[in-house]
């Protein structure tokens, strides 16, 4: 059975030195994106869980079959990282323009 790969890359790794690992940093603007996707995918797959237990169901399919059921989370989750990496609700941007300038303040402080 092949398995479903996340279409969120991985978060960036931690730079190295010639000294050793550098000391890994919550403020680098990649993994403050990465967390920030993340995060927004984790959002839209909720509201579609939502949407759809409320008896909505956005795929029209009002049956009670665990298989289906399963597809349809399964195709929720994908298409939520789906979105989410290509701009989703804008989130994503918001949340990381507002972690990165906090972070350049504090360094600044």
């Amino acid at each position: 059975m092949p398995s479903i790969s996340p279409l969120l890359p991985p978060a960036p790794p931690t730079p190295q030195t010639s000294a050793g690992p550098a000391h890994p940093s919550k403020d680098d603007p990649a993994k403050i994106e990465h967390a920030a996707k993340g995060f927004e995918s984790l959002l839209i797959g909720q509201i579609l869980k939502s949407s759809h237990e409320s008896g909505s169901a956005w795929t029209g399919s009002d049956d009670d079959d665990p298989s289906g059921d399963t597809a349809t989370e399964m195709a929720e989750e994908q298409f939520a990282q789906a979105l989410a990496s290509r701009g989703g609700l804008g989130l994503a941007k918001l949340i990381t323009q507002g972690l990165v300038t906090e972070s350049k303040t504090r360094e600044g402080s």
